[in-house]
């Protein structure tokens, strides 16, 4: 049976052989509240436009760059419900937008880029 840190390395390393070649990516991992572990890599492109993907509870989550007044955010579609992904320094926020409300409700808090 694989351990779940075998299971993310893998995860992570089949997201890295599935960029374009132009592509540059930064894998790191968040510690959030209640002990969780989110892997994420961040990629930039020839354009510059930001991505990430995370991985979240057991599912890969593909965000692009929106606009933030301080930090970096990464949602889906802006008419769709969808995670959204915060950071600002080495602190993050996983929420959860849901569109026909508008609001942005909390999934993990208190994440912390974890030194390697």
């Amino acid at each position: 049976m694989m351990r779940r840190g075998h299971i993310i390395a893998v995860a992570l390393v089949q997201m890295m052989m599935a960029m374009p070649a132009a592509a540059t990516s930064i894998a790191e991992i968040y510690r959030c509240e209640r002990t969780v572990e989110v892997p994420v890599i961040y990629v930039s492109g020839e354009t510059g436009v930001g991505v990430v993907v995370l991985l979240v509870e057991g599912e890969m989550v593909n965000l692009e760059t929106t606009s933030a007044a301080s930090g970096a955010r990464y949602a889906g579609s802006p008419d769709l419900s969808g995670y959204v992904w915060w950071t600002k320094g080495d602190a993050a926020l996983l929420t959860w937008f849901d569109a026909s409300s508008g609001q942005e409700t909390p999934v993990y808090s208190e994440c912390t880029k974890v030194e390697r």
